[in-house]
């Protein structure tokens, strides 16, 4: 995801964290300066959902507006993606897939298990 914070406050003429604050005390949503500076420097790893309609209600703008899905690229093959068998991990094994039956012990017989 992209954050786009800092393009949703120039929209409104906010340049600086202080007045970002500013903007989120007028909606009743009073984080403290570092964590304002915070998210106007960074990319938050998490942030409450309360919260982003609090800032979303203080620039006027919308979730999309704050946040941009960037696609991941995932590594192919070069001949495009393989199917595979259920429970393939992709690894290449040791040996085949099936268990393969024990030779015969010649003709002697398993013993009972102990009681």
């Amino acid at each position: 995801m992209k954050w786009n914070l800092r393009w949703a406050a120039a929209r409104r003429d906010i340049w600086r964290p202080v007045q970002l604050q500013a903007a989120f005390a007028e909606v009743g949503f009073t984080p403290s300066l570092s964590k304002v500076a915070a998210l106007w420097s960074n990319k938050p790893i998490t942030i409450r959902l309360d919260d982003l309609d609090k800032i979303c209600t203080a620039l006027q703008c919308t979730v999309a507006d704050l946040m941009e899905a960037e696609p991941v690229e995932l590594p192919e093959s070069e001949h495009g993606p393989q199917q595979r068998a259920v429970g393939d991990s992709g690894r290449p094994s040791a040996g085949s897939a099936r268990p393969v039956p024990r030779p015969a012990t010649g003709g002697r017989r398993r013993g009972l298990p102990p009681n």
